[in-house]
């Protein structure tokens, strides 16, 4: 939060690295990211079955991130803030 803090106004906030999980999306939007990066998932789903192992690592984890949203009471995404972390 300190650092979306620091950047507000000044250009957006990208999130690289730890992202594993829907709810690591969530997390990090909450705490005031405008986007997360997607790099390791990927590749270990391409890696394992090619493009449509990708395909299928990208469908769960937006699966995993609509799921985290919808049991935090969230709409959209612009909706998680920071008072969803505990």
């Amino acid at each position: 939060p300190e650092v979306a803090d620091a950047m507000a106004g000044r250009g957006a906030l990208l999130v690289d690295g730890g992202i594993r999980r829907g709810t690591d999306v969530v997390k990090a939007l909450a705490m005031g990211a405008q986007a997360v990066l997607l790099g390791r998932p990927v590749l270990w789903g391409l890696a394992l079955d090619g493009a449509a192992g990708a395909q299928r690592v990208l469908q769960l984890l937006k699966d995993e991130c609509e799921l985290a949203l919808a049991l935090a009471g969230c709409r959209t995404p612009a909706d998680a803030t920071r008072d969803l972390i505990a």
